[in-house]
């Protein structure tokens, strides 16, 4: 895995369109020939090392951009998609997803719209839905998802807003205190900020431009809640921009999205991205301290770690996910190979499911994918209360983790032996597409492989599984 030869040819054209070159003159920057060069951004070369470093020196390109996770995601998500009985047995190698993800990424894109198309209409015959008989009825992929792959396919690091979020709470390169900044932020602009008890986490008045806070809402929940609307007041241009260069195909998923921003913007002031990640390999990506050090929650900062992909500056690439009680996933990212199911839930032996049995405590663990991949995975749950007697709490579990190369830097993996293979523990991205034949979790057969029955013989399931 480590020898694993580096194919970018789709970066390579796109840095080479954005700066206006020719392939002649590119590859005369880079000191190759033109066929060479030709061959790299068409995938039939991987990229040299000479060409790695010429990158860096010719343009002060970061070279970690050529291997971002884009392409493992666009592929993890195809094979998610190909598992659906539609496609019966015709399911693609592996091999033929990796370059169809890398050489013709817009062509495997377009090809997981029209998956979620076909899904959602299949749901829709067969709940007897309604909205297909309206003239107006279309297909379209649900406002919500297109917003979540919005920020999936985005690294989930959204560049202009969050500068613009460390330029409001750190002027002159000096954090300021987020509330304080951002009521008087408010108040410039003719805004009143209030709390009261009893009200809505946060409740806007454009009428009377009156901001209300719930006062029960812990500190954190406040700060944030108050940098949202600094965001949706102040930031409005900014948050067009974005949005229309997203080109979100309904209304619905636009205003959705502008939540999403507002909410990154908020993210971003409270946990600004250099001083914060100064902050996290100082204390080893310590989430107390992390958390007491910047008044925020677990949660946003788990959530914040997994967001520090600015080029030029990033961090320990993270995945970060939140579960609900049934095992829904309703928050992902993944700056790493392992990416999440796009449907259903996550896998049962991830450390996650296992933090409401432990509420209060870390739990660690060294997994490893069935691609051989190994990570180090922490989970913690998170209770929210409901701020009254009687009134409902919400219970969650926060996961986080890394590839085990970076383990070092990660202060709970210190007393872990990371050398020693019975330490990993077997997960997978979910049942539907995993390839292990005897877990004994294993919820559903994986729809890749054909299934042996026998009567007569029973195992771990009631099935077995070829190859």
């Amino acid at each position: 895995m480590a020898n694993q030869k580096l194919y970018a040819g789709v970066k390579l054209r796109e840095t080479r369109t954005r700066l206006g070159l020719t392939q002649k003159d590119f590859a005369a920057k880079l000191g190759v020939s033109l066929p060479y060069l030709n061959q790299m951004e068409n995938n039939n070369r991987p990229v040299s090392t000479s060409v790695v470093l010429a990158l860096a020196q010719e343009f002060g390109f970061d070279v970690t951009e050529l291997s971002s996770g884009d392409a493992e995601r666009v592929v993890a998500d195809m094979r998610e998609a190909l598992a659906d009985p539609v496609f019966g047995d015709t399911t693609p190698p592996l091999a033929d997803l990796r370059l169809a993800a890398s050489n013709a990424p817009a062509l495997a894109r377009a090809f997981l719209d029209l998956h979620r198309a076909y899904r959602q209409t299949h749901e829709r015959l067969a709940s007897l839905d309604e909205a297909l008989g309206r003239e107006d009825a279309r297909v379209q992929p649900s406002a919500w998802e297109e917003v979540r792959d919005f920020f999936h396919y985005c690294d989930n690091y959204i560049d202009a807003v969050d500068r613009a979020a460390e330029h409001f709470i750190c002027p002159k390169g000096e954090r300021l205190d987020p509330y304080i900044t951002a009521k008087e932020a408010l108040e410039r602009g003719g805004v009143t900020v209030t709390r009261l008890p009893d009200a809505p986490l946060r409740q806007y008045d454009p009428a009377s431009r009156t901001l209300t806070l719930s006062a029960s809402a812990d500190p954190a929940t406040q700060r944030f809640q108050l940098l949202h609307q600094v965001a949706l007041l102040t930031q409005a241009d900014l948050l067009d921009a974005t949005l229309d260069f997203a080109r979100f195909q309904s209304d619905e998923a636009r205003a959705i999205a502008r939540i999403g921003l507002a909410n990154y913007f908020a993210g971003a002031a409270m946990l600004p991205y250099r001083a914060f990640l100064e902050a996290a390999r100082d204390t080893r990506h310590d989430l107390e301290r992390l958390a007491d050090l910047f008044g925020a929650s677990l949660e946003q900062v788990a959530h914040r770690l997994s967001t520090l992909q600015r080029p030029g500056a990033k961090g320990v690439p993270f995945f970060f996910a939140r579960v609900d009680q049934a095992g829904t996933i309703t928050k992902r990212h993944s700056a790493t190979k392992l990416q999440f199911a796009r449907f259903g839930g996550a896998c049962p032996l991830w450390n996650a499911h296992h933090a409401f049995e432990a509420p209060g405590k870390f739990l660690r663990q060294l997994a490893e994918t069935p691609d051989g991949a190994r990570y180090f995975c922490l989970a913690h749950d998170i209770t929210k209360p409901g701020g009254a007697w009687g009134a409902p709490r919400r219970r969650f579990a926060i996961g986080l983790g890394c590839e085990v190369r970076h383990a070092s830097q990660i202060v709970y993996a210190d007393d872990l032996d990371v050398g020693r293979d019975a330490a990993y523990e077997p997960i997978g991205i979910s049942c539907r597409i995993c390839e292990r034949h005897n877990c004994h979790q294993r919820a559903v057969p994986p729809l890749e492989r054909r299934l042996g029955i026998d009567p007569d013989k029973r195992g771990i399931l009631p099935y077995e599984i070829a190859d």
